[in-house]
This record gives structure tokens, sequence and C-alpha cells, in this order.
């Protein structure tokens, strides 16, 4: 089931997507292969404390976060990856570690890797470990409204 604030959301602002079911995976690159999606299309959502406060970075399942880059890219804020207990409460109708990439909806930044924007469709959890979301890029963009920055690095 999607998260019930992301449905919501999506639904409310007419948004146009598609909602896919697979089998129960752990991993972004696990819930790829599942959904028949490539590494490259499919958005990861990573965790992330800047200068304290949550985060989100939002980048193909294919890549990993550099944290200099992007404290570079951030004015120099300080940024660390987040641990599971500082973020398990943010996402209360969420499985932990399959947020949906929308920041906007639990109070918080978002910030996409641009290698994204190139990338006619994208597919992300959406608040569980056996439900996925496939948009237009353009769309996710249009209602996620993060931040763009070049920040990852191939895995």
């Amino acid at each position: 089931m999607l998260s019930p604030r992301l449905h919501h959301f999506l639904d409310e602002r007419h948004g146009h997507y598609t909602a896919l079911t697979h089998e129960r995976t752990i991993t972004a690159d696990q819930t790829a292969a599942a959904t028949h999606i490539g590494s490259r299309h499919f958005a990861k959502t990573v965790m992330l404390k800047v200068d304290g406060k949550l985060a989100m970075m939002v980048m193909p399942a294919s890549y990993r976060v550099d944290l200099l880059r992007l404290s570079r890219a951030l004015a120099g804020s300080e940024v660390e990856l987040a641990q599971e207990d500082e973020f398990r409460d943010a996402f209360p109708d969420c499985e932990l570690g399959a947020m949906p990439p929308f920041g906007n909806l639990y109070g918080m930044p978002v910030y996409v890797d641009s290698r994204l924007t190139g990338q006619a469709e994208i597919a992300f959890n959406a608040g569980s470990h056996t439900d996925v979301v496939r948009m237009p890029y353009s769309e996710f963009e249009r209602l996620a409204q993060p931040e763009l920055l070049w920040l990852a690095h191939v895995m």
C-alpha cells in the first residue's frame, strides 16, 4: 500500500503516476530488479543530516552519495548520513527504509542528483518494501520541488 500521505498528495495534485506492487525487497537495487526497472531509473532516498537537520538525497540506485561534494554544494554545511534511529519517527506512515522522496510531505528539504533529470521516467519506494511509484521525472520535480545537485559516484 502506498504511504497514505503520498497517495493523498499525488491524487490531490493530480499527479501522473503508476503504482506497482512487487515481492518484498530491502535495497534499492533489489527493488529495481524486482520491478524490472533499471538501477539508473530507480531513485533511492538517502537520509542525511545537514547541519544537524534531516534532509533527503535522491539519486539513481546505482550511485552513492559523496558527502564532501554535497557539503561543498551546500556552501560548506556539515553533512553526514543519518542513522535509522534519527529518522525512524519522521515517517510514521512508512516502513523504515522505504520512504518516498517527498521531503515536502515530512518537513525536510530534498536534494536530487541532477543525473536523474535526464531520465524520462523514474520510480521510487512508495512507503513500503512492496510498493513503488513510477512517474515522469518532470512530474516528480513539479511535485517534490527538489534542489538539483550533481553529487554521486557510480558504485
